[in-house]
């Protein structure tokens, strides 16, 4: 079981990682592919804050957000421990470290890309400032931003449906609608599948260990009153 929850951290992490620091190095900012018509593409964005692009406070709510994520990730870490341990069922610890890998595949890049790349997206003041041309390894003095400001760098878009609103609609008829608009990476699929797998299997996992806690119960109780049986009985009795 551990060695599995591992693989799957693993995995998801090099993945993760392999794809971002390609696309780093080989893109300029916004640069898109076209992998399957207009429904699949690869298109190269830089996330300074939260998911689908939020951001709150400059550099200062960043620092608290990358500050927030490695909590978040201790504690998972620490959930996940005990869950192996306790020798969960197996979908429940795999869909959490599924959730830990993706949450530590942009933890990395929040904590170190600002650091190890010369280019990235800074705060002017006012807003995240794109850059022109292509980033570059670099040491720690020359990069774009300091510990735990880097960007997370997104690239699967899936705009399935690109349409308009109604005109007949109040407020938004006649602007565009386009599903699903966010661009994400490895990252957040590896967090979406978890999330998806527990929503859906809850029913199933939560069983199996409210089965397992009763049978536990059960054996605990038993467990004293066999011996106290067995101590009652007489010399000779059988």
């Amino acid at each position: 079981m551990v060695k599995r929850a591992l693989l799957i951290i693993l995995g998801v992490l090099v993945i993760d990682q392999a794809s971002k620091i390609y696309i780093k190095l080989s893109w300029p900012l916004d640069h898109s592919v076209h992998v399957f018509g207009e429904w699949f593409q690869l298109h190269f964005i830089e996330n300074p804050g939260m998911a689908f692009g939020l951001t709150f406070g400059g550099e200062t709510g960043k620092l608290a957000l990358s500050i927030f994520r490695l909590l978040a990730i201790a504690g998972i870490a620490w959930y996940l421990r005990n869950l192996i341990k306790s020798k969960h069922p197996a979908e429940l610890i795999y869909a959490i470290a599924l959730i830990l890998a993706g949450a530590a595949g942009n933890m990395v890049d929040s904590a170190l890309y600002g650091v190890f790349f010369n280019e990235g997206s800074v705060w002017n003041g006012h807003y995240y400032q794109g850059y022109l041309g292509l980033a570059e390894f670099c040491s720690p003095s020359e990069g774009y931003s300091a510990f735990l400001l880097g960007n997370v760098v997104d690239m699967l878009y899936f705009p399935i449906i690109n349409s308009t609103w109604p005109e007949w609609m109040p407020i938004i008829g006649g602007e565009d609608f386009q599903f699903f608009r966010p661009v994400f990476n490895i990252s957040d699929a590896a967090i979406t599948i978890g999330v998806a797998w527990i929503i859906l299997r809850q029913r199933s996992v939560f069983k199996q260990l409210a089965e397992e806690e009763v049978t536990s119960v059960v054996a605990d109780e038993s467990t004293p009153s066999e011996l106290t049986s067995t101590e009652e009985r007489k010399p000779g009795e059988a």
